[in-house]
């Protein structure tokens, strides 16, 4: 079992989910988020003074997968949230030990579904 948490760009978030919906990857938590990399922020003026903003809007994707899946789930982000540009996210693929169904008390493979 896997956690594949995903940063992407907020305006590509429907191009994400249709592609892992198209590689039978439905279950997924998505939060707003802040954040920079190699963007490094941007510069704006708003009446006269130049601020600074170096927090730019991510939406940050966790998906839990069986092993199986690992591969189509990372393929997919990536069709989906690729424009060729600094800024496209970055995937991050963490072991899972545990996982408990807390409805049901499936555990491990059973509980992902």
């Amino acid at each position: 079992m896997k956690l594949i948490i995903a940063m992407i760009q907020p305006h590509k978030l429907p191009d994400v989910k249709k592609a892992l919906f198209d590689n039978e990857v439905h279950k997924m938590t998505v939060t707003n988020a802040l954040g920079c990399g190699q963007q490094k922020g941007f510069t704006e003026t708003y009446r006269g003074v130049i601020h600074e903003v170096n927090l730019l809007k991510k939406v940050r994707l966790e998906i839990a997968v069986n092993d199986n899946f690992v591969k189509p789930t990372i393929e997919a982000i990536i069709k989906g949230a690729r424009t060729g540009k600094i800024g496209d996210g970055k995937i991050f693929v963490l072991d899972l030990d545990q996982c408990i169904r807390i409805r049901t008390s499936e555990q491990g493979s059973e509980a992902i579904g």
